[in-house]
């Protein structure tokens, strides 16, 4: 009975450390530690402005992406809910552009690998350790969903504490004079070099872009929730602590960092996190960021072979990819779209090597505005779903997106002015030019292949339990 339940899906593995650690890794990653630099430039110390009113769009969105997960808890989550609700046409894109979006991002990480060993290990080609790093992730991830979810634990602990020390400690540095000869710096800095909003609102609206993005990754709770134990308690309450707790260490860490450095300083000698640590007293500051951002890399990489995996089990489920890559194995894995996920990261590593910077750019651009893309179709969707009831199974549901429809709304708005942002500035505005160059391009794939004549009906929207 139990290989044949193996045979006929996927296994709940999960549980809610799990999910809510995978979710913090996957949004807490190398762009807080290294990257926060180039975000403060962009605004000065009103960047916390900026991350809060990304954290409360992204509340919302995940809000309405746990009420249809909770009712619903299917692998492929928001690209399923797209095909339900909004038709297949807006599920294929959604799959496929989720799909993407996580090859294109580990690329970058996994190449990334290399840079951080050669601080330990100089003269191994890069490639070698991305190589390695690929192949030992990519086995765990066909062991079992377990095994995965314990590797994400740990990845994402790291980095948990690592900004908990560092918050700590710029607490002892501000208050008390930690490693300062007891003076205590307070928090004048804040304002004193040009202003709280040195930059104007302009800045505000610059980083938003790069705000936004780094929040990327916290939507894949969704996609656990085919795997997890208990769906209903385990996604609502992991749902709501990963808002509030990434709030707390990226508007945490970026108070006590600002409070600490003028703001103008910030980047100049090195990563943040490192000149605090140093400051204090610890020598191996370095070394300690470097095992971090490692992680954070391996971390990147491990969600990525899990949502890519998950995403093409999902797509040929609704056969829009080959029918085969549906197949669970011994373990209660999607195995088949595991391998060609990590096949397509094989092939990352040597497209980092060969192609030239600014080719990757564009192909980056895409994984920005698909995003955002995601966000939206998940917003739209709980719209069409919440639409489909009567007003009895509108007041059973479970888990509500708070203050519909008008939440639903506004974050809509607030997503369409961050698309605007990044038209108006040339450093981003590629993205929304090479975003629906490449959707257009699926589009083109969906109505070439015939995929548009498919019986629209395979998901009812108005069955509530569908």
């Amino acid at each position: 009975m139990e290989k044949e339940q193996r045979k006929q899906g996927l296994q709940r593995g999960l549980k809610q450390r799990h999910v809510t650690l995978m979710s913090l890794g996957a949004a807490i990653g190398v762009g807080l530690f290294l990257g926060s630099a180039s975000a403060i430039k962009l605004a000065g110390p009103s960047i916390m402005i900026s991350y809060l009113l990304g954290g409360f769009a992204l509340f919302f969105i995940m809000r309405a992406l746990g009420e249809m997960a909770i009712e619903n808890p299917v692998a492929g989550s928001f690209s399923r809910y797209a095909h339900q609700h909004l038709g297949s046409w807006a599920g294929y894109i959604t799959g496929w552009n989720y799909w993407f979006m996580w090859v294109v991002t580990c690329m970058g990480e996994v190449t990334a690998v290399g840079t951080y060993m050669d601080f330990w290990i100089p003269g191994v080609p890069s490639w070698i350790w991305a190589l390695i790093s690929l192949l030992v992730i990519t086995a765990i991830n066909f062991i079992a969903v377990r095994a995965y979810g314990e590797l994400e634990f740990w990845f994402a602990l790291i980095k948990v504490v690592t900004i908990l020390l560092m918050i700590i400690v710029g607490f002892g540095i501000i208050i008390f004079g930690l490693g300062n000869g007891g003076i205590a710096t307070g928090i004048s800095n804040l304002w004193n070099h040009g202003g709280f909003f040195a930059n104007g609102y302009k800045g505000i609206l610059m980083s938003l872009q790069m705000v936004m993005f780094a929040y990327l990754g916290i939507e894949m709770i969704g996609l656990t929730a085919g795997e997890v134990e208990q769906p209903e308690k385990t996604l609502s309450r992991a749902i709501d602590n990963v808002f509030w707790r990434i709030l707390i260490f990226y508007v945490g860490a970026l108070f006590v960092i600002m409070s600490i450095y003028p703001w103008t300083e910030i980047g100049t000698k090195g990563s943040p996190f490192v000149t605090t640590f140093a400051h204090v007293g610890i020598p191996a500051a370095a070394g300690i960021i470097n095992f971090v951002v490692l992680t954070a890399a391996l971390s990147s990489c491990n969600s990525g072979i899990f949502s890519t995996g998950r995403m093409l089990f999902n797509l040929a489920s609704q056969g829009d990819a080959p029918s085969n890559w549906k197949q669970i194995n011994q373990s209660g894995v999607p195995g088949k779209a595991i391998l060609i996920s990590g096949l397509a990261l094989l092939a990352g590593v040597g497209l980092n090597y060969w192609m030239p910077k600014e080719a990757f750019k564009i192909i980056t651009s895409v994984a920005t505005f698909g995003a955002i893309w995601t966000w939206a179709i998940i917003l739209l969707s709980q719209l069409r779903y919440r639409k489909g009831l009567t007003k009895d199974q509108q007041e059973k549901l479970k888990y509500k997106m708070p203050w519909y429809p008008y939440s639903n709304y506004f974050t809509l708005l607030f997503l369409l002015m961050v698309v605007g942002v990044m038209m108006y500035f040339p450093d981003t505005r590629i993205s929304v030019i090479v975003g629906p160059i490449f959707y257009g391009i699926l589009t083109i794939i969906y109505y070439g292949r015939g995929l548009h004549k498919r019986d629209q009906e395979r998901y009812p929207s108005k069955s509530h339990s569908a």
